[in-house]
């Protein structure tokens, strides 16, 4: 939030007149916008109540708040980039996370074992196909949300497809580490859900963070969402730049 106080603001007030006040609101996360608006309102009453303007039917401080990134705190415009971590979180954690579990139960690890493929020849090539996967199903989303569901895309589409890329590499390993300590299909899947759902309920995807109690904010640090959630939010809906955004994608 930032407030514009106007220059003959107590001079109104002493003269008993009106004064407006601009307040700013960042509206690209809409719960958070939408009690700013009313802690702007309960204040500006409180002080107008404070200060009855004699024979006026207005309020001695009017509070004037603009939304800015969202103003028409549309859910879409807010829920959508966060959902883009999640989809691809899912898809590409799931998909790895089968990759090795599959070679076990069939038996071919074993004979991936006897030939010459380095491991880290064999762990890039469960991961390069899957990373493709991911970046089509990334332009499926977002062009998804630009032309069905209307949300605008403020920065740079570069930009965002630069800081997915160790958000998917990030997502597929934690997939090759599930599918390296399961030793079945079902087995990967519930390894698979236990990262899955702290990365929507702990990244700030439904639940603001700072709302959190303390504990819970600690944990989602860890959650790789949390830092990816900001950058599609910063990119999409304020058009943030490398400037901004360089902290969450570090």
């Amino acid at each position: 939030v930032g407030i514009k106080i106007p220059v003959d603001y107590s001079d109104r007030l002493l003269h008993k007149m009106s004064a407006q006040v601009l307040v700013l609101i960042d509206g690209s996360d809409s719960s958070v916008a939408g009690q700013a608006i009313n802690v702007t309102t309960a204040i500006g009453l409180d002080e107008s109540l404070r200060r009855v303007l004699p024979a006026s039917s207005s309020f001695a401080v009017d509070m004037r708040p603009k939304l800015l990134f969202n103003p028409d705190s549309r859910s879409p415009n807010f829920f959508l980039p966060g959902l883009t971590a999640v989809l691809l979180l899912n898809v590409t954690t799931f998909l790895t996370a089968f990759s090795i579990v599959r070679e076990k139960e069939r038996g071919t690890l074993e004979q991936l074992f006897v030939t010459p493929v380095r491991p880290m020849g064999l762990l890039l090539g469960k991961l390069l196909p899957y990373l493709g996967i991911g970046f089509f199903e990334l332009s499926l989303i977002v062009f998804s949300m630009r032309f069905i569901f209307t949300v605008p895309i403020h920065g740079s589409i570069l930009l965002l497809a630069l800081f997915s890329l160790p958000y998917i590499f990030v997502s597929l390993s934690i997939g090759i580490l599930i599918s390296s300590k399961a030793n079945s299909q079902a087995e990967a899947m519930q390894l698979a859900f236990l990262t899955i759902l702290p990365s929507i309920f702990f990244s700030g995807y439904i639940f603001p963070r700072e709302t959190m109690p303390v504990f819970f904010r600690g944990l989602s640090y860890f959650v790789p969402a949390t830092y990816f959630i900001n950058i599609t939010r910063g990119i999409i809906l304020r058009g943030a730049g490398l400037r901004h955004l360089w902290p969450d994608a570090l």
